[in-house]
């Protein structure tokens, strides 16, 4: 009778711990869409800030003109309406408006406003707290006040405020 019940008690434990067993899998929270990350990298968690400050710069068809941008600041949000706003812009850019992923492979946008620089696909890559951007300004029509010629090919090196 002994063995009985050590087999009784040892098929119940055995049971117990079976039924019992581990933790469900924790679920895991939904991928993110290409859009999705796209966004995160120019605007973080919903506004970031990216500057000349800090090493970054400027060039113009391969000319460096960081100096003309010194304090260069920009700042792109995330939400239904992303919006995005320039300090010291130099007149390249206007000082705020919206800004639109070009294409579907979001890895360009482009800016809304009447600068040189709105409606230019402006073509991004982030590394880390780098941000690129790489553009390109036709002539004609690149004048600031019919004086200053700002046509060319633009590359921004910036940095995450």
């Amino acid at each position: 009778m002994k063995t009985a019940g050590r087999w009784f008690l040892f098929t119940f434990l055995i049971t117990f711990f079976w039924a019992c067993g581990g933790d469900s899998p924790t679920p895991q929270p939904p991928q993110k869409t290409p859009e999705e990350l796209a966004i995160e990298a120019l605007t973080g968690t919903g506004t970031q800030a990216w500057s000349i400050s800090g090493g970054g710069s400027v060039t113009r068809s391969g000319t460096n003109v960081t100096d003309l941008y010194q304090n260069f600041e920009l700042i792109m949000n995330s939400g239904s309406s992303k919006t995005y706003t320039t300090l010291n812009n130099n007149d390249l850019f206007d000082a705020s408006g919206n800004w639109s992923f070009s294409g579907t492979n979001f890895d360009k946008f482009t800016l809304t406003g009447g600068k040189p620089a709105a409606g230019r696909e402006i073509s991004f890559t982030r590394t880390g707290d780098n941000l690129r951007l790489e553009f390109n300004i036709p002539a004609p029509g690149a004048r600031i006040n019919g004086v200053q010629a700002v046509a060319g090919s633009y590359v921004f090196n910036l940095s995450k405020k």
